[in-house]
């Protein structure tokens, strides 16, 4: 089959001095994808590759020169009875990459529920006269995602195939078109129509659910807007020479965006540089953009998730009507909050939808904070304040599970951590567990698709495996400044593979230790074209 899969090139600048591992998801995009490349003359097979069992295919990409010094591993199971069809080193420790979702999302779903939803208060502390409070509204955040910022009216969580987190990654990253604001402005809302129109104090988010782990990255918190970041949209100007057009999101004071990008001859440069100052709140784009240039999107972190959410929720009281004494901006008062709610009249709550709808979010566009959350959920869910504290929980599941834990080294919930590691089996066993659950579909249907949505959008679109192969992708990508190539550490891909009838083959496939001829990164884009076409290969092959 000589099918073109287009992926997304990784655009992360290799710096000098960057030395870690770059840990990204596989994802699509709109730049143009390239074929396979030829396969070269064949190489000696390794004494473990069961005899003809491979589609010639599959063997003819992993003997490319490219990998001479990697490692592949290789797993397919029969969903009946778990009998191996497949197997390439099942045992041996792999980088996951972002494939580690498949445990850190599975945890939260069985330890919450999948239809558990995330209901945040917003309580009136102090004395109540008619419509005025004199005291304080506390939002009490309870670790809501996305607090309404991707609900569509049916209540599913809106996503793009390359989602907005990865904007300063990769090129074609788009905007869901809900309002971020979406849930604050709802709970504004309901603090109106609970009577309450003046406030004759102060504002707080109570983010004391549990504490920000420095150590997960990007780091999760109890209340998340726009994901903890400032979207900023560049669009060039009418004529080469004009300022270009910025749109940016969610205007929350006292954050300020400015840009002097200019606009530039059709097929000239698009290069923009963002800065920040102040705490993060002075934002500034400079550099060019082509005038035929579709929009770029640029993010820009929330350094105080919380002081932010406290800004965001006195504008949309004043929005919604309801007057507000203290200042809108500066510092969240933590020392006001009560030492507990009890007897206090909650005014307001937002709901948000089942964590079923999260978990796809996260597996569909690999999203790095919301894998992390899902540990720090955990953590809750056992009492603890301390995210560590749930991967003891994430352990004690997977052992109900039936994986093998000393086959699984995780310290966080996306896989960018270099002591990150799984072997293809205890993947497999991941996926394995699902197929016995009423969840089965559920889970399944959350991955990304072939050919379909999410990270796999543009992947085989053409051939006879799209829509049959259900995966999570994962990779692992650096400078080798030495020989002025890229090193990939790895480049994985796990899920389901359709083979009709019902059935659904568990696989793991994925090469760790290859490089690339050169710096450019369509080498990087010939290895992810593989490992989607193996993937596809293993859908399509008899047995």
């Amino acid at each position: 089959m000589d099918v073109p899969i287009r992926v997304a090139a990784v655009r992360r600048r290799l710096a000098a001095g960057c030395a870690a591992l770059l840990l990204v998801a596989l994802a699509s995009a709109t730049s143009a994808g390239a074929a396979p490349s030829p396969s070269p003359s064949p190489s000696p097979s390794p004494s473990s590759w069961p005899p003809g069992g491979l589609d010639p295919r599959i063997t003819a990409i992993m003997r490319k020169p490219e990998y001479r010094h990697a490692q592949w591993g290789l797993l397919q199971t029969a969903p009946d009875d778990g009998r191996v069809l497949h197997s390439m080193f099942p045992g041996q420790f792999f980088i996951p990459g972002s494939t580690a979702k498949l445990f850190s999302v599975s945890g939260p779903w069985q330890t919450l529920g999948p239809d558990h939803r995330f209901v945040t208060p917003v309580y009136a502390v102090g004395e109540r006269n008619g419509a005025t409070l004199t005291g304080d509204l506390d939002l009490v955040a309870q670790g809501d995602l996305t607090m309404g910022g991707r609900t569509r009216p049916d209540g599913t969580v809106a996503y793009t195939d390359l989602d907005h987190t990865y904007a300063d990654d990769f090129p074609g990253a788009i905007l869901t078109p809900e309002n971020p604001l979406a849930g604050i402005d709802q709970l504004a809302r309901q603090v109106r129509d609970a009577g309450i129109t003046r406030v004759d104090g102060d504002v707080i988010v109570d983010s004391r659910l549990f504490a920000p782990d420095p150590l997960l990255d990007p780091v999760p918190t109890p209340l998340i807007i726009n994901d903890n970041l400032i979207d900023l949209l560049t669009t060039p100007g009418s004529r080469p020479g004009a300022d270009a057009r910025l749109e940016w999101r969610p205007k929350v004071a006292p954050y300020r965006v400015t840009s002097t990008v200019k606009t530039v001859a059709a097929g000239g440069p698009t290069n923009i540089t963002v800065t920040a100052a102040d705490g993060g709140t002075r934002i500034r784009l400079s550099g060019t953009i082509a005038a035929d240039a579709a929009p770029l999107l640029r993010v820009s972190p929330v350094a105080d998730p919380a002081a932010f959410g406290r800004t965001a929720l006195i504008e949309a009281l004043r929005r919604a009507g309801v007057q507000v004494t203290a200042d809108a901006t500066g510092p969240n008062p933590v020392a006001r909050l009560p030492r507990t709610y009890e007897g206090r009249p909650r005014v307001a709550a937002y709901t948000s939808p089942p964590y079923e709808q999260y978990a796809k979010l996260i597996l569909k566009v690999s999203h790095n904070l919301g894998a992390n959350l899902g540990i720090c959920l955990m953590a809750v869910a056992n009492g603890s304040r301390q995210c560590a504290d749930g991967f003891p929980v994430l352990a004690d599941f997977l052992d109900r599970a039936g994986v093998d834990r000393k086959q699984v080294q995780l310290a966080d919930g996306r896989g960018g951590n270099p002591a990150d590691r799984a072997t293809p089996r205890a993947v497999v066993q991941m996926l394995a567990y699902w197929q016995r659950t009423p969840d089965a579909r559920r889970f399944r249907e959350a991955l990304p698709v072939l050919g379909v949505d999410g990270l796999l959008a543009e992947n085989c679109r053409n051939c006879p495996a799209r829509g049959k192969v259900f995966a999570k992708t994962g990779a692992a990508v650096g400078a080798d400044f030495l020989g002025d190539r890229l090193a990939v550490g790895a480049i994985t891909i796990a899920g389901y593979l359709d083979k009709g009838g019902g059935r659904f083959d568990t696989f793991y496939a994925g090469v760790n230790g290859a490089s690339t001829p050169t710096a450019d990164v369509a080498g990087v884009e010939a290895i992810a074209n593989d490992l989607a076409l193996i993937a596809a290969h293993l859908q399509e092959s008899p047995g």
